[in-house]
Order: C-alpha cells, then sequence, then structure tokens
C-alpha cells in the first residue's frame, strides 16, 4: 500500500502541475480548434445550443438571440484560423487570442449571464499568460498572394456553411425553396442583402445576421492579410553569393549538389567562423535545406547550429533534401534529428564511361541513328557563348519547358547564361540541314554546372518537341565523350527517387512487401518522375550515390514531402493568371533551369 502512493502522489501532481511548457502550444491549439467548433455549431444549430454541450463552447458569445448566434459563429471561425498559429507557437496569433477570450467572456457574461463561459475562458488564458515565453515565433515569409488564397478558400467555406444555416431550419422556413434559390440567398447574405428566403418567427434575422458575420469575416480577413506589412522571401545578396562563391572555390568538389545552393531565391545561414554555410528556402512552415552545408566539414556543426536557430525562433519545421551519407551522419549527430535514405544520384565517372560493350547497346544503337539523321553536338562553357546565341538558347529552353510550372530546387540553378556562371557547361543539338525554324537550327542543351574544379551536376534538359527521339541520350554522350578537353573526369546526372526499392523489387526472390513496395512506385510513376528517371539514368551504367532527408518526427514526413514537391513546383497553390495575360519576362530576367521533364524521359 505504502509503496504505491507515492507513485500515485506523483501522477497527481504530473497531473495538476499541467502539460510540459514546450507542450503548451499544441495543447492549447487544439482546444481552441474544439472550441472555435462547438461554437460554429451553436450559432449554426438551433438544437445544439440549447444543449448541456454547449457550455464548452460558451468561451464567446452564446446563443440568445440574432446577434448572438452571429457572434458566436463569428468568434468560432476566428478560434480556428487562431488555432494553427497557436500550435505553431506564433506571436500575433498568441496575441489574437489573449484579446479575443476576455472579450469573449466578458460578451457572454453580459447576454447570458453565464459563470461557465468565464471559467472556460480563464482556464485557457491562465496557461496562455503563463508559458507566454513558448509563444515567441516570428512571423514568416509572406507575400500578397496569400490574401488571394485566403479570399478564395473562405469565399467557398462561406457558401458551404450558408448553405448548412439557411438548411437548418426546415420546420420554420416558408415554401419548399430550391438549392438554387438557398445559393442565392447565402450569396445576397454574404453581401449583407436580404434573399429570396422567409422564415417564421426571428430566425429570418438569425440567418441573415449569421450570414452577414460570415462575409464580414471574409471581407476582413482578406483585408488583412492583403494591408499588413509585406515579409518577402529572402533572397541571397551579392554579398551572400559572394561569400557562397568563395566556400564553393575551396571546397566544393565534396558535394555535387553544392553549385545549387547559388539560387537566388535561397536564404542563406553562415557559422560563426564563416566557413561553412546552409541554404534553405522556407515553405509551407518547412525550412528545407538541400545538399550538404557549403564549406569546410569541421565547420558544419556551427552552420547547423544557426540553421536549427532559425528555425526555432520561427517554429519552423526543419528539413534537408538530398543531403550525402557523410552530411546525413553529420547533421543527425549535431541536431538529434532523423535520416531516411531518400534515392540515388548517378554519377559517371569519365574515365570508364564507353559505348562499347553489350550493356551500352541500346545507347550506342540510338546516337548512331540520330547522328545519321543529320544532326551535330557542340560543348561548350557559357563564357565561350555569344550573346545573341545565348539570348536564343535562353528563350528555346524556356519555351521548350514541357509544363508552365517552374520545377526544380535542390539540383537545379534557375538560370541559364549569368555572367557570374561563366564556368558550366552547354551541350547543344544541331540540324543543319532543316529550314531554319525560330531557334535557327538548335534543337535540345544540356546545361551542366561545376562540381568543383574537375566534376559537373546535371542543371537541365530541354528539346524541341519535333525532334527526333533520342536527344537527350546524344547530348549526354557527347558532354561525357568532351569532358577531359574541359579537365571534368566525372558527371552527376539526375537524381532517382527509391532507386534501390525499384531495383531490389524486380530481382529474383524478392519479398511480398519489397514487390508491393515497387508495385506501388510503377503505379506512381504515371504522375511522378520514378521509374522512367531511374531507368534513363541506368542507361550509362553510373554508380549509385545515396541521398537522404533529414527530418525531425515520423509526424513531420508528409508535411515536408508536400513541402518538397511545392518547391521543386510540383504543387503549385498559387493562382497564376491566364497564359495570354502574363508579361513577356526580358531575356535577363528568365530563369529556365530544372530538371529533366517527364517529357524528355518519355521522349528518350
Amino acid at each position: 500500500m505504502s509503496d504505491g502512493v507515492p507513485g500515485r502522489s506523483s501522477r497527481t501532481r504530473r497531473i495538476l502541475r499541467g502539460p510540459r511548457p514546450e507542450a503548451v502550444p499544441a495543447v492549447i491549439g487544439r482546444a481552441a480548434a474544439l472550441v472555435g467548433l462547438l461554437d460554429i455549431a451553436a450559432g449554426v444549430f438551433p438544437r445544439f445550443r440549447h444543449s448541456r454541450m454547449h457550455t464548452l463552447a460558451e468561451v464567446l458569445p452564446g446563443s440568445f438571440g440574432p446577434f448572438a448566434a452571429a457572434l458566436s459563429l463569428s468568434t468560432g471561425v476566428l478560434l480556428l484560423l487562431l488555432a494553427h498559429g497557436l500550435k505553431r507557437r506564433k506571436r500575433r496569433a498568441w496575441r489574437a487570442a489573449v484579446a479575443l477570450l476576455p472579450a469573449g467572456a466578458m460578451a457572454q457574461f453580459a447576454y447570458r449571464h453565464s459563470v461557465a463561459g468565464v471559467l472556460i475562458a480563464i482556464a485557457l488564458l491562465v496557461p496562455l499568460l503563463r508559458h507566454r515565453d513558448q509563444f515567441a515565433a516570428l512571423p514568416d515569409p509572406r507575400s500578397r498572394w496569400r490574401a488571394l488564397t485566403n479570399f478564395v478558400l473562405m469565399s467557398a467555406g462561406s457558401l458551404a456553411l450558408g448553405l448548412v444555416i439557411v438548411s437548418v431550419h426546415p420546420h420554420r422556413m416558408v415554401g419548399d425553396p430550391s438549392l438554387a434559390d438557398r445559393l442565392t440567398h447565402v450569396v445576397y447574405g454574404l453581401f449583407g442583402f436580404e434573399g429570396p428566403l422567409d422564415y417564421d418567427g426571428t430566425t429570418s434575422w438569425t440567418v441573415a445576421f449569421s450570414l452577414g458575420a460570415l462575409g464580414w469575416l471574409t471581407a476582413a480577413t482578406t483585408a488583412y492579410l492583403a494591408f499588413r506589412p509585406e515579409h518577402p522571401a529572402a533572397r541571397l545578396t551579392e554579398d551572400d553569393e559572394s561569400r557562397l562563391r568563395a566556400l564553393l572555390d575551396k571546397h566544393g568538389k565534396r558535394d555535387s549538389l553544392g553549385y545549387f545552393a547559388l539560387r537566388r531565391d535561397k536564404a542563406v545561414v553562415f557559422s560563426p567562423s564563416g566557413k561553412a554555410a546552409v541554404t534553405y528556402r522556407v515553405v509551407s512552415g518547412v525550412m528545407l535545406a538541400s545538399g550538404d552545408p557549403i564549406g569546410d566539414v569541421e565547420a558544419w556543426p556551427g552552420a547547423i547550429e544557426r540553421f536549427m536557430d532559425e528555425a526555432k525562433a520561427h517554429s519552423w519545421t526543419p528539413a534537408v533534401m538530398g543531403c550525402s551519407e557523410t552530411g546525413g551522419e553529420v547533421w543527425t549527430r549535431e541536431t538529434g534529428l532523423d535520416a531516411l535514405e531518400l534515392g540515388d544520384e548517378a554519377v559517371v565517372d569519365v574515365a570508364d564511361f564507353s559505348l562499347a560493350g553489350r550493356a551500352m547497346r541500346n545507347v550506342r544503337q540510338m546516337v548512331k541513328r540520330i547522328e545519321r539523321a543529320g544532326y551535330e553536338t557542340r560543348v561548350r562553357r557559357i563564357r565561350d557563348l555569344g550573346d545573341a546565341e545565348l539570348a536564343r538558347i535562353r528563350r528555346a529552353a524556356e519555351d521548350w519547358r514541357g509544363t508552365d510550372t517552374e520545377r526544380g530546387f535542390s539540383m537545379a540553378l534557375g538560370r541559364i547564361g549569368d555572367p557570374a556562371d561563366g564556368d558550366c557547361l552547354i551541350a547543344t543539338a544541331h540540324k543543319a540541314d532543316d529550314e531554319p525554324g525560330e531557334y535557327g537550327d538548335l534543337k535540345a542543351i544540356l546545361h551542366f554546372v561545376p562540381w568543383g574544379p574537375d566534376g559537373v551536376s546535371l542543371d537541365l534538359m530541354r528539346r524541341d518537341r519535333s525532334a527526333d527521339p533520342g536527344m537527350n541520350e546524344l547530348l549526354i554522350v557527347a558532354s561525357l565523350q568532351a569532358a577531359p578537353k574541359f579537365g571534368v573526369s566525372r558527371v552527376s546526372l539526375n537524381f532517382a527517387m527509391f532507386r534501390s526499392a525499384l531495383a531490389r523489387g524486380e530481382k529474383i526472390g524478392a519479398g511480398p512487401v519489397l514487390r508491393a513496395w515497387r508495385g506501388l512506385l510503377v503505379f506512381l510513376s504515371r504522375w511522378f518522375q520514378i521509374e522512367s528517371l531511374y531507368k534513363f539514368n541506368a542507361k550509362f551504367q553510373p554508380r549509385w550515390e545515396p541521398r537522404f532527408v533529414v527530418y525531425r518526427a515520423s509526424g513531420d514526413l508528409p508535411r515536408i514531402g508536400f513541402a518538397a514537391m511545392q518547391a521543386e513546383g510540383f504543387v503549385n497553390l498559387a493562382l497564376p493568371l491566364p497564359r495570354f495575360l502574363r508579361r513577356r519576362r526580358t531575356d535577363a530576367a528568365r530563369a529556365c533551369a530544372h530538371t529533366v521533364t517527364e517529357q524528355d524521359v518519355r521522349a528518350a
């Protein structure tokens, strides 16, 4: 008996002490979402407002009268909007919740003389005030597109919720209106006008006030997002870029993805010594780095610590896409994060490459066939191209892009022909006997970025859709054959996701789990470059270098994956203008680099 008492006392103390401080934001966020849902239900469903469950939703004005119903609905929506910010420890969400809860409690007491509402508000306010230091996250990068997104989503949600509001009073509704009449009533109500529907008693006022509140919330939140101070996404400054180039000159040989750190839509943090750096982009609250840190390996921990401090200051989810095995070991050792193999990078050693042999038969035959068709290739440094030819290549690379969305992040530079990128290699295919088109005799392009002094990494592959299939094989072979002339001994091709699973799953003796996993990857290859990109790379008999994703918790992986797809351009949440309304960019402003497209792989 006595042995059990200390245990019970300890559990009692833990319950009375409440959750750990670092867990408070998540608890408060969930509580705010729950109370918000209950308030919405209380404002919409008349029976629910009179049930005992409503005492949980009385943090804000309750259910007596049309005004109180509309106010309950409004505050419920606001609490739902605040919940995510509270979970992410955002300071502004904390300020809004601290101001909203007491005001709602006073209004509740004034309208309903309810002590329960005041007690629930206090129960939420106490941990908010006690743990206010946990809500110190700085704002995210943002732009005016957020206002448009909010308007679209809030309008759709208001229409759906409005249809529920006008339909939950069937016994008080005059007549039997159609769905079109109900939708018309909702649209009128959102703008504050009386619609075609009519109700008995005060229900018409309740519906009108509720719809008006939804319309007001849509307009107010959109206006706030449109006119609040803008925090644009960070960009590399000229000083940052020069410092990164200096690090790459000394240590760029170590990582084939190092040069892609010079994308100008990335931000950077340096180690205290300045000898190492981590570049990143923030996407949907994920602080996404790619490749290994730049610079001296011994200085990596300092840069990684700065990266993690920045993630904590903004309450961003830290993640690294495509780091090497060494990079993954350093990241996990210094931060306590976990690593998961993501796929393999195809690297061809120039000295070992040859078209001879049975394994290269298909590539050899395709290259010979294309050469007989009259195509010729040229491999040059970017600095050796004339301005007119470079401008023509830029235009062709953009117009030959397979999608309207620019793709690439971890293995894409985002530009072509910049004066600072004179060491980049460009391979072009030409067919002189054809009638010259818009881009002359140019038919295909490959662009490589430096990988230290003796290597290059593939950046983009583009071709004229009217050209013969096999342009990519032709140019890769031409680049590998010309590599010694430029002092290049190794060439990094594309990254193949889940390559080992695909390779092992098709072998004899593969187990049912591995075969099922391979089958799923093959199925997903209908929409993403998984199996096709692996098979394309395998044609050139490369050695495979594993790449890893570094993450904090397994629950973060779906969010990290979605953010990576956004960064790579496979998911675009912005609402682009119609093509005919877009302004055509000048040649100098064109950003046309990304990895091989699905159409290129299929054509190959």
